[in-house]
């Protein structure tokens, strides 16, 4: 059945440009040269990856140090908020690491798990940006501890569990891969790492899901398979993006930007929307522009969702999922931003001079961005994406 197609959101008439016609791939060698790669198509498998190339690659840590140091906003706001929160500390307790986790049925250790993965995180960021030791210890600790523990994800929503909270534990460990100090991870521990992915993570993940169950693991598949240098288990997770029948790209989001969960609720609209930016900026960094898909469909779904969330009225057709059908557009969470919209932004506008004013007016609303709800996103990306 072919998907509806809503009738087409008009742009805001307040001086904002109109967005430019996309440029297409043999246009953009400068952004090639940015990510270390040369762009593919969406869909050309690639053969090798940039390390570290989950989310943020080494010339992006260069550039927020340089921005830091500049002390100038939006950057330095980023940065206050990023620094202070409560995962970015050295002296952070750790709550693991435990041998089950189960999310939905008995909730064991779940909050443990993710909490950790958030600390993992931000710890690694915290070393590479300030080059306190103490920050690489306390992420290496968190990764080491939960790679020699963890056996067993889980409960009804193990799925979930495995790919909100191991995309987290997979950016931390890629980026301590590549930049750990001498001697602190060895290649024993490094493997021990690989296979907690392989065996307990991807396992659970590889087989996707409706709405965004599949888009979470879209974007864990893909940053799994950068950390274990393993171009099937990535390639699995894009070919995903572009043709799972329940959570590619065009069908959780349709031309206008209507998401299959606009009908459910707000956050879980977002939770959508930020978990496939995430998946386009790991393959944009290896060298893939999968935020080109389908005409830009990821910014029609910004737009269209932000623009909704500010207060505005927007056009709805009845759709929804595999799995659920709605009939109206939602006011549950609406005007709850999620801090999803600076990494969007940045790509279209900066890389790729396309206007986003109602991404642009949500930031607006939230600037800094600050941490994500619980471990859905990674939040923080007025100082991790702004350009």
């Amino acid at each position: 059945m072919a998907e509806p197609q809503p009738p087409a959101i008009p742009e805001p008439t307040s001086g904002i440009p109109s967005r430019r016609r996309f440029l297409q791939i043999t246009a953009v060698g400068s952004a090639a040269a940015a990510t270390g790669a040369a762009l593919t198509s969406e869909a050309h498998a690639i053969t090798s990856f940039i390390h570290p190339g989950v989310l943020h690659k080494l010339s992006d840590i260069q550039r927020m140090k340089t921005r830091i140091a500049a002390n100038t906003e939006p950057w330095l706001s980023g940065w206050n908020a990023f620094r202070t929160d409560q995962y970015s500390q050295s002296t952070y307790t750790m709550k693991g690491p435990r041998a089950t986790v189960d999310r939905g049925t008995t909730e064991a250790n779940n909050w443990e798990l993710w909490n950790d993965c958030n600390a993992a995180y931000q710890n690694a960021l915290m070393w590479n940006l300030t080059g306190t030791t103490a920050h690489a210890t306390k992420a290496l600790q968190i990764i080491k501890g939960w790679s020699s523990t963890l056996t067993s994800i889980t409960g009804k929503d193990a799925q979930l569990a495995a790919s909100i909270y191991g995309f987290k534990l997979a950016a931390a460990a890629e980026l301590m891969r590549y930049t750990a100090p001498s001697g602190s991870w060895s290649a024993s521990e490094i493997t021990q790492t690989e296979n907690l992915f392989r065996n307990i993570f991807i396992p659970l993940v590889n087989t996707f899901g409706d709405a965004g169950w599949g888009t979470n693991c879209i974007k864990a598949m893909m940053a799994m398979g950068v950390f274990c240098n393993d171009t099937s288990v990535y390639d699995a997770a894009v070919n995903a993006f572009n043709q799972h029948s329940c959570c590619r790209l065009t069908r959780v989001l349709s031309s206008t930007g209507q998401c299959v969960d606009s009908g459910r609720d707000q956050a879980h609209t977002q939770l959508i929307l930020g978990s496939m930016a995430e998946a386009c900026e790991i393959a944009w960094i290896q060298g893939q522009d999968l935020y080109a898909t389908a005409s830009n469909r990821l910014l029609a779904g910004f737009e269209y969702t932000a623009k909704y969330n500010l207060g505005n009225d927007v056009p709805y057709a009845v759709w929804g999922s595999c799995q659920a059908t709605f009939n109206s557009i939602s006011t549950v969470e609406r005007g709850k931003l999620r801090p999803v919209y600076e990494m969007v932004h940045n790509h279209y506008v900066k890389r790729r001079g396309i206007a986003t004013p109602w991404t642009y007016a949500a930031i607006q609303q939230i600037r800094p961005e600050g941490a994500a709800f619980q471990c859905d996103h990674v939040g923080f990306g007025t100082l991790l994406f702004t350009l």
